[in-house]
């Protein structure tokens, strides 16, 4: 069986490079940053621009953070996750969708330009997750 992560996933609304600079000064460790470009493809993030993942790992803990959807701005008690993220494909999935039943499918497993698929859902105990199968 491959191995899966679990890590909290933060909505930070325009406010996740600042935020993850912040908590790696608190816990050391490594701040990665990536962005888009318009055709989809993830590249690494230069001053200014909007932050649609950042990773901070140290000492085996890791903080997932973005900054969000100008569209749809995050609201007190939803711009908290849990990342769930793993390279096995039929086990992710599987995950994905017990963890669906009951809840409030919010996007389904869909792939990205990078490769990788992510699909977003309400818990039936209203947590909210953010599922990524990672590119093998």
């Amino acid at each position: 069986m491959s191995k899966i992560l679990l890590s909290p996933y933060v909505n930070l609304q325009g406010r996740a490079r600042e935020a993850m600079e912040f908590y790696q000064q608190a816990l050391g460790g490594r701040v990665e940053l990536q962005t888009m470009t318009e055709q989809g493809e993830v590249k690494p993030a230069g001053p200014g621009d909007w932050i649609t993942e950042a990773r901070l790992e140290s000492d085996g803990a890791l903080i997932v953070a973005t900054d969000g959807h100008p569209k749809f701005p995050a609201k007190i008690g939803e711009n908290l996750a849990i990342a769930l993220i793993g390279r096995d494909k039929e086990r992710i999935t599987k995950i994905f969708h017990v963890l669906a039943e009951g809840g409030q499918l919010k996007g389904p497993l869909a792939k990205r330009p990078s490769g990788a698929e992510v699909g977003y859902l309400l818990d039936k105990f209203g947590i909210n997750w953010v599922v990524t199968i990672e590119k093998a």
